[in-house]
């Protein structure tokens, strides 16, 4: 059985007005972040992580931010594909580790409805997805609330 791990990181700025999409979901809160797509950070670096271990490219190589076609595009969409494309080479995904770096909103209430979102499109287990979240510790753009990073480490097999 071969086993390979991948890493992945995505930032946003946050804006007033905008919905913001975290794990598949929606959160209530005054700013969302904002980019090409829904600008979900959480499911960007494991898109990213995903592609990393696989082998293959980066996020923005499959869905340039210049490509009208993702403009707005429902994350959730691109990681379904991504999970597509690991699996076309002959991997499965064995689990997932995300840490979110944000001042606020508080996401722990929200953790149980993004991996029951997540689960589903990366077909494992909730016990299998980890999601954590800390803050910046009111240090730089995360700290200042002009910003959202996350970072996510996965495993994947090959079957």
């Amino acid at each position: 059985m071969k086993f390979r791990i991948g890493f992945g990181y995505d930032v946003h700025p946050l804006k007033e007005g905008l919905p913001f999409w975290l794990g598949g979901i929606k959160i209530s809160h005054t700013k969302g972040a904002a980019g090409h797509s829904d600008a979900d950070v959480l499911i960007h670096a494991l898109c990213d992580a995903l592609l990393g271990a696989a082998g293959l490219r980066d996020i923005g190589y499959y869905f340039p931010d210049t490509s009208s076609e993702f403009k707005g595009i429902d994350s959730k969409k691109i990681l379904l594909r991504v999970v597509e494309l690991i699996s076309e080479k002959g991997y499965a995904l064995g689990n997932a580790d995300v840490t979110v770096v944000l001042e606020n909103p508080k996401i722990s209430p929200h953790v149980a409805d993004m991996k029951k979102a997540l689960s589903s499109i990366m077909k494992i287990s909730q016990d299998d997805i980890s999601i954590k979240a800390t803050t910046n510790e009111k240090l730089g753009y995360v700290g200042a609330e002009e910003g959202v990073c996350a970072y996510a480490v996965v495993l994947i097999i090959k079957s």
